[in-house]
């Protein structure tokens, strides 16, 4: 192999420590290449360190390969590090090793499986799907939970056929993730608290309902027996409390969120959904007052890019108006599309909000 004029030369101990680190912020501005293999990678590569003596350093793959080396499989240098599909394309990949496994992964072996720093990873999570890796994981064993408890199985097999390793674990998790003790779960949580008030707002009614942990549902309508009816649907095994005074006072600042005198109601939320919902639902809150985005797009952005209808139908699940903004996605023609609580209500929103952004 010859090396052509181009190599690096001034800073190369520069580069041969970024590569001993794996530094993914190196990535994009050289590549290195082993003489031994004649393959060339980014620094982040999570291969087997090669010996110094055997390394050279290239401004970028254009030159790697014009000197005889091809590219690595594992870490694709020849795509641009901050590439928008490339992140997506690794995110999806992950959250497909996360969906299927039989157990928990460490967070170090999906990133070297992937082939990039813990780092790096972790942040292409956030930028893709609003969340890390750890979160999406738990989400999903909440999910299989979830589905083994509702179907009948009992704790203990529902606890090994989520993945987790003990009870201390499950409890821990469950209650965090799931609101309830498994038991609860199995028997359709009713031991359950929920206070709620409907209050008038200027988009009609609204039924706001709480946990002790945080808001769990906030649903629009213009008859209260029906808003009711609704709330008593979605928590059909719950004990629902009509609250007093102090919750009035506790959830003044969602109301405050409905007529568009707040953004954020600033208090916790309790949600509970799959792990697919909750992507869906945390990349909408990173939607910016005043601005809409699509089902297409936000399908690419959560790592389902073919998964439009799916973001739709999470976009109609979604229990709390105003403060999870499903409002703002609309379709690609930028028609409203339809909305849960109604396109007028839809339509009002997004003007009065357009209107405060200007």
């Amino acid at each position: 192999m010859t090396t052509p004029p181009k190599r690096i030369d001034a800073a190369e101990e520069h580069c041969w420590q970024a590569v001993l680190q794996r530094d993914a912020t190196a990535d994009g501005t050289f590549v290195f290449a082993v003489r031994t293999t004649g393959i060339y990678c980014r620094p982040s590569c999570r291969a087997r360190r090669p010996l110094r003596d055997n390394v050279a350093f290239f401004v970028d793959g254009a030159v790697a390969r014009a000197a005889g080396f091809r590219a690595c499989k594992r870490c694709r240098p020849e795509e641009k590090a901050d590439d928008g599909a490339l992140r997506t394309q690794v995110v999806t990949a992950v959250c497909r090793w996360l969906d299927v496994a039989d157990g928990p992964l460490r967070l170090a072996e999906l990133a070297a499986r992937a082939g990039y720093s813990l780092f790096h990873l972790q942040r292409m999570f956030r930028t893709v799907l609003g969340t890390t890796p750890r979160a999406y994981a738990e989400a999903r064993r909440a999910d299989r939970l979830r589905d083994a408890l509702a179907g009948g199985t009992s704790v203990t097999a529902a606890m090994h056929a989520a993945g987790y390793s003990s009870s201390s674990r499950l409890h821990a998790a469950a209650e965090r993730s799931l609101g309830m003790t498994p038991s609860q779960l199995r028997r359709g949580a009713p031991d359950l608290r929920i206070e709620y008030a409907v209050l008038g707002c200027t988009l009609g009614l609204a039924i706001v309902a709480a946990t002790a942990r945080g808001l769990c549902a906030v649903l629009l309508g213009d008859d209260e027996a029906m808003l009711r009816a609704d709330l008593a649907r979605r928590f059909a095994r719950a004990q629902l409390v009509a609250g007093g005074k102090a919750f009035t006072q506790r959830v003044a600042s969602v109301i405050a969120c409905l007529d568009g005198d707040a953004v954020e109601p600033g208090l916790p939320l309790d949600v509970l959904g799959t792990a697919f919902q909750q992507r869906v639902w945390t990349a909408l809150r990173t939607i910016p007052v005043g601005q809409t985005t699509n089902y297409t797009d936000l399908a690419k952005r959560v790592g389902s890019p073919r998964g439009a209808r799916a973001v739709a139908k999470a976009c109609a699940d979604n229990p709390l108006a105003i403060v999870v903004p499903c409002h703002r996605v609309v379709r690609s023609d930028g028609d409203l599309s339809g909305y849960r609580w109604g396109t007028d209500r839809k339509r009002a929103l997004l003007a009065r909000e357009q209107g405060a952004a200007q």
